[in-house]
């Protein structure tokens, strides 16, 4: 069935996937990998992997000085690794039965207001913590993401919490509202609020690779391409993606690496080739000390707690 612009949804179950589709956009929720496989918008894609909870940023001269990879190292494979247990959908309000064979009492293709997909997962941290991330889709093809943390007691500190977008190919650009500059918890204090538009993406050149690029108190940002892994694709376009605050504002970096990309590079000229587009979505951040030459552990009020709940939520337009 063609899409009819009455501004609902139009959803459709398959065996391992549930496409819900409107004007201009395409999302596909994927069972088997366990979070939203596809973005697509006006016949672009935006995701490269599903998107995921995210644990760990790179070290910096100041975790390694004050051995914060000992203490909370194992955040890093809890990173990596991360067990979805559990999917749930509801449509309009009503719990809906996904996997088949029970979906092909559905049909081909139902139209629907609202579509909530909810993802449960499980660290493989000891103790385990849960994640629960949940994508609101309305007609307007917004989706809401809430994200939730529940720690529990005996986890040592996180180094954040969000959630991790990886893309096809290497951002343009990407323009915000927040503050400018490279900002953390505890370094805040000389940034100014304003709109500013990042054309490099490029890793801060310090001696030895390591996290850089955070930007708190983000009321929107947009990420820019051009480029396509679709051969076939002819209209070579700008092309937006649009993050906005719900509730509260939100931190996020946009690089060309995951932080176990830069985690593994001791220095510049291993980084891999920059061919993606690595946008993580923070709750949580903590913070980067530097109290005295890099070395004495962050302040109290910069640190995360990891036995504790974390919950935010932001928008994708």
């Amino acid at each position: 069935m063609a899409y009819t612009d009455n501004g609902k949804l139009r959803v459709v179950y398959g065996d391992y996937v549930l496409g819900v589709h409107g004007k201009g956009f395409d999302y596909t929720f994927s069972y088997a990998q366990g979070g939203l496989e596809s973005i697509v918008k006006n016949g672009y894609e935006w995701l490269y992997r599903c998107p995921k909870p995210t644990f760990w940023r790179a070290l910096t001269d100041n975790d390694r000085g004050s051995k914060f990879h000992i203490k909370s190292g194992s955040w890093m494979a809890a990173d990596t690794f991360i067990d979805c247990q559990n999917v749930e959908i509801i449509m309009d309000g009503e719990m809906q039965k996904q996997y088949a064979p029970d979906n092909n009492v559905y049909g081909g293709d139902v139209s629907a207001d609202e579509i909530i997909v909810k993802f449960t997962y499980k660290t493989i941290s000891n103790p385990s913590a849960t994640v629960l991330v949940s994508y609101t889709v309305t007609g307007n093809g917004k989706i809401r993401v809430d994200v939730e943390y529940h720690g529990v007691k005996g986890l040592p500190e996180l180094p954040v919490f969000g959630m991790r977008f990886i893309m096809p190919t290497l951002a343009d650009s990407y323009m915000y509202e927040g503050l400018s500059g490279e900002t953390y918890p505890d370094r805040k204090a000389g940034a100014v609020k304003g709109v500013y538009q990042v054309s490099d993406l490029s890793l801060t050149p310090y001696l030895v690779p390591q996290d850089c690029g955070m930007h708190m108190d983000t009321d929107w940002l947009e990420v820019t391409r051009y480029t396509s892994l679709d051969n076939s694709r002819r209209d070579y376009s700008l092309q937006i993606l649009r993050i906005e605050k719900t509730d509260e504002l939100f931190a996020f970096s946009c690089l060309p690496y995951t932080a176990e990309e830069i985690e593994n590079a001791t220095h510049h000229e291993e980084l891999p080739p920059a061919r993606r587009t690595v946008l993580c979505v923070y709750g949580a951040v903590r913070g980067v000390g530097g109290i005295d030459s890099w070395g004495s552990d962050v302040e109290e009020a910069y640190r995360i707690n990891a036995e504790n709940v974390i919950s935010y939520s932001f928008a994708i337009c």
